[in-house]
């Protein structure tokens, strides 16, 4: 293989890794969101029915155990904030990597995909503004 054929190989590699680091993220995104729903969903029937003080069955691993229900809402809770840190912490990470994988194959940067929402406050002083 001459010089030239295993840069063009180098380059194809390299391009095809960067691509399976943007799929594996995305998917890895969908598979957490998915359990985000999962405890939503858990949330909202922790809601109903039993009181406070009763005990509901949580399902660890391949066993389910009583806990209490205020222990169960916490946990959840806990385990919702963490998820959502972790998709927060892949779709930032994932900007950068989508766009080094477009810099590598010569497209130019997308544009306003480095946009973030506005935040609460922000959105208050706007409006604030415009009531003026």
């Amino acid at each position: 293989m001459d010089a030239e054929s295993k840069r063009v190989l180098e380059y194809l590699t390299e391009v095809e890794e960067a691509a399976e680091d943007v799929l594996t993220n995305k998917q890895q995104i969908v598979d957490l969101d998915s359990k985000r729903n999962r405890n939503r969903e858990a949330l909202n029937a922790l809601r109903n029915d039993i009181p406070d003080s009763g005990k509901v069955k949580v399902c660890f691993g391949n066993m389910f155990i009583k806990f209490p229900k205020s222990k169960t809402r916490e946990m959840i809770q806990k385990d919702q904030e963490q998820l959502d840190k972790e998709i927060n912490d892949l779709r930032k990470g994932l900007k950068a990597k989508v766009n080094r994988l477009n810099e590598m194959q010569g497209k130019p940067e997308l544009r306003g995909y480095s946009l973030s929402p506005l935040s609460g406050d922000e959105i208050k002083a706007i409006n604030s503004l415009l009531k003026r």
